[in-house]
């Protein structure tokens, strides 16, 4: 049996004045997702992504949600150069951040046996290191203001096993205990760390980079027959992002309907 899909929440200004930078927010994924739902819920938001035409589409499809300019600004998430112009153009443009949502993340399928340096290594840097980096380029701003929130999107890999992800299961793994390490360091200056846990949030480049059946496999484990809409990931970041959460950190949040 099938659960349909509900019809998305409408805004309640559960991020009303809020300043917001999104990473990997263009395309059709979480990132835009939350980066939509921010607006909606009346923040500022300002979008980055690696994809120079993709990220444009996304900041044209955000001022029509919102009536106003979206800003935008390119960044590679494996360059620190790029993380800390990343985090001083946002300062600029919008005066101050109150909440980072780290999105970046980049899976991919190799069997343990048969898996390369380079696709180890690429999936932690852009996965796990990422998070940290932008969140050590930001952290300073936030505890100086005595106040912030940060939002990291892991996985239930992080916790479950599946064939061919070891990569990405071990930076998702990493992100958990990088937020609640993190969170009790920055707890003191009024600075909340969470994370959400997506079981199988269904979108286009999903389906391109998953191995032929997986996705329907995955989707059968799901208790409501489908995978989440991205926004519904989405809508529990916002949450976290909002004072709503204010005495949540260092807590993993899982978004999902798979069976135990």
């Amino acid at each position: 049996m099938t659960v349909p899909t509900p019809t998305p929440p409408s805004g309640h200004g559960l991020l009303r004045a809020k300043t917001v930078v999104v990473t990997a927010a263009a395309g059709t994924g979480i990132g835009f997702a939350v980066a939509k739902r921010c607006v909606e819920e009346g923040a500022r938001v300002l979008i980055s992504d690696l994809h120079e035409r993709r990220l444009g589409e996304a900041a044209a499809k955000l001022a029509d949600a919102s009536g106003r300019l979206a800003p935008s600004l390119l960044c590679n998430v494996t360059r620190q150069e790029e993380v800390d112009a990343l985090i001083a153009g946002a300062i600029d443009e919008l005066g101050h951040i109150d909440v980072l949502i780290n999105n970046a993340g980049l899976g991919g399928f190799a069997p343990v046996a048969e898996m390369t340096d380079a696709q180890w290594h690429t999936v932690l840097d852009v996965t796990l290191t990422s998070v940290f980096r932008m969140t050590r380029a930001v952290l300073p701003h936030m505890t100086g203001r005595g106040r912030g929130a940060i939002v990291n999107n892991a996985s239930v890999l992080g916790w479950r096993a599946q064939p061919g992800q070891a990569h990405y299961a071990a930076a998702k793994a990493g992100v958990m205990a990088f937020t609640r390490c993190a969170a009790m360091e920055a707890a003191e200056s009024g600075v909340r760390i969470n994370a959400v846990s997506p079981s199988l949030a269904m979108h286009e480049f999903l389906s391109k980079v998953t191995p032929d059946g997986l996705l329907e496999e995955l989707v059968g484990r799901e208790a409501f027959g489908r995978a989440a809409e991205p926004w519904e990931v989405a809508n529990v970041m916002v949450f976290l992002a909002s004072d709503y959460a204010s005495y949540m950190t260092g807590e993993v949040v899982a978004v999902s309907s798979q069976h135990a």
